[in-house]
């Protein structure tokens, strides 16, 4: 065992090195109290590696951070490295930080980025001081298209409210709300990874909440009655039926990848703020600088899709007989996208993702090049 080999590579890592621990020959000696954990010293060395790759070193104070970052979620304490320390008859067996899974080195990374978060802040968001005149309305449905609807609205100073407001319930094939319901629930609080979100929505009886738009309307019309509440299938004109001249932008989805770090970063985030300023610091302050980061967005397998049809197909036929004013076709309800493959998380590049985000550092690529 060589406690002074390990030593020697921490004071390597800590100066940038990018060398694995197997091929590490090189003694030093003891810097502190206690050797940092397995995780932490991967998670260091893929920085300094990300780092390098962007011509530059990571900052120092991110490299202190990364050692002594906690894994939350093991319930157990940190590891250790094979051939370090002695290995005892109890507890973790030590590791060679390489065999680790991109899972476990995650808990280091989103402890850190969600660190950065709460530290960052919710930026000031514009808001008008005046309010436009024009056509009372509400904004329901798919929560992740009618959030970003809300905010554009709110940005021409059209807040939504009013008296006789109409209630536009915003809905898209049963496939996209199904995908674009993981994306809002794990920007709000966490939850089930993508495969076992999917299969347990698929496994019910209805869609799940946040992509039943046909409970989503029952709901309002118990509220408002029938005749203010119109069902939005073709998003075309959205923009004239809420009294705006300009067309609404489209609504940004952000990449399998860059949702899943979210979700992940969701956990550690909820212990150090609470579950308003979690979500608000989701989307307002990690969302934007995962735009610098694009890749293909959620898309359900053969077998999601076929199951989005039959129960997309359950959906049209309640609408249709709700009699519910609906603008565009119900038929927009039952998915007609080709089957393939479908997209989910890949650990690694979530894992990739989360540490490009650190090195970066908290203000981001356009804060730090100024660039508007």
């Amino acid at each position: 065992m060589s406690e002074a080999r390990a030593w020697g590579w921490v004071a390597s890592l800590r100066d940038g090195g990018t060398t694995p621990w197997a091929a590490w020959t090189a003694e030093a000696d003891r810097t502190g109290r206690l050797l940092p954990g397995a995780q932490q010293l991967e998670v260091l060395r893929r920085v300094n590696l990300a780092a390098a790759a962007a011509g530059g070193r990571p900052d120092p104070v991110l490299v202190e951070r990364v050692l002594t970052a906690s894994a939350p979620g093991r319930g157990r304490p940190d590891l250790e490295l094979v051939g370090a320390v002695e290995e005892l008859a109890y507890g973790p067996r030590p590791v060679d930080p390489a065999d680790l899974p991109a899972d476990e080195l995650l808990r280091v990374a989103t402890n850190l980025l969600a660190e950065d978060l709460a530290a960052t802040g919710v930026p000031a968001l514009p808001r008008p001081r005046w309010r436009r005149p024009g056509t009372p309305y509400r904004i329901a449905g798919a929560p992740w298209t009618a959030e970003a609807v809300r905010e554009e609205m709110l940005r021409r100073g059209r807040p939504p409210g009013g008296r006789g407001a109409v209630v536009h319930v915003l809905g898209h094939d049963l496939a996209t709300m199904t995908e674009l319901a993981f994306v809002a629930r794990s920007f709000a609080d966490g939850g089930p990874a993508w495969h076992d979100w999917v299969t347990h929505a698929a496994a019910g009886a209805r869609p799940a909440p946040r992509a039943d738009l046909a409970e989503m309307a029952r709901s309002w019309v118990e509220r408002v009655g029938r005749r203010r509440v119109t069902l939005v299938l073709d998003h075309a004109g959205l923009g004239r039926q809420l009294g705006t001249r300009r067309p609404l932008p489209d609504v940004v989805v952000p990449s399998a990848d860059a949702t899943d770090l979210v979700r992940r970063t969701s956990e550690p985030l909820g212990l150090l703020v609470l579950p308003a300023e979690q979500s608000a610091l989701l989307r307002h302050t990690l969302l934007p600088r995962l735009r610098d980061h694009p890749g293909p967005q959620l898309r359900l397998d053969e077998t999601g899709l076929a199951w989005a049809r039959e129960a997309g197909d359950r959906v049209r036929r309640e609408v249709d007989a709700a009699d519910y004013a609906v603008a565009g076709s119900t038929d927009q309800l039952v998915p007609r996208r080709e089957p393939g493959p479908g997209v989910g998380p890949d650990d690694d590049r979530v894992l990739d993702l989360a540490v490009a985000l650190l090195v970066e550092g908290p203000a981001g690529p356009a804060e730090r090049e100024g660039r508007p």
